[in-house]
């Protein structure tokens, strides 16, 4: 058990160290679909590494299994020389995969009203939404759809309600 204090948190030991010394572990219940891989992806080009890799004392992923396997590929390998980010902790293998599920959990889900209210305000600072699309890892229909929510309206569209539908002030 780590003393309290920044100094004894494991963020506070970030090492880098080669990604081939790294190995996944055989418990990891998260897939990750294709769009978000891309994103991840795309996250790690543009931004780089932001998170450290969670691994155990004997190098077994604890959470980062796709950033780890991003790190194979030549364009984010190339922005390290192959090495990843890593912080280390220690526990029995039930501490090591309850830590694996928080981390995946933790995470959370994105809310749909506030993604909605981001894709607006991304275009209302000039994002096309095709920039949008690619910006987030949508697709063209998310973004209308979000920007719809947002609005009230389809993006682009001149702000009125179609004739076929009467607003009736709330009567039934």
């Amino acid at each position: 058990m780590r003393k309290a204090g920044i100094d004894n948190q494991p963020v506070s030991e970030v090492t880098w160290i080669p990604r081939d010394h790294l190995r996944q572990n055989a418990w990891n219940p998260n897939v990750q679909q294709t769009p978000e891989f891309e994103l991840l992806r795309r996250s790690l080009i543009e931004n780089g590494w932001t998170q450290p890799i969670v691994v155990t004392e004997d190098m077994e992923i604890v959470d980062g299994f796709h950033r780890w396997k991003l790190s194979a590929e030549p364009d984010i390998h190339n922005l390290t020389n192959g090495y990843v980010p890593v912080v280390i902790i220690a526990g029995d293998q039930n501490t090591l995969m309850a830590s694996t599920v928080r981390h995946n959990r933790a995470r959370g889900t994105h809310a749909v009203l506030r993604m909605a209210d981001i894709v607006r305000d991304m275009m209302d600072n000039g994002y096309t939404r095709e920039e949008v699309m690619t910006a987030m890892g949508m697709e063209g229909e998310e973004v209308d759809r979000l920007a719809d929510q947002s609005g009230m309206t389809v993006a682009g569209s001149n702000g009125e309600f179609g004739k076929a539908w009467i607003p009736d002030g709330g009567r039934t």
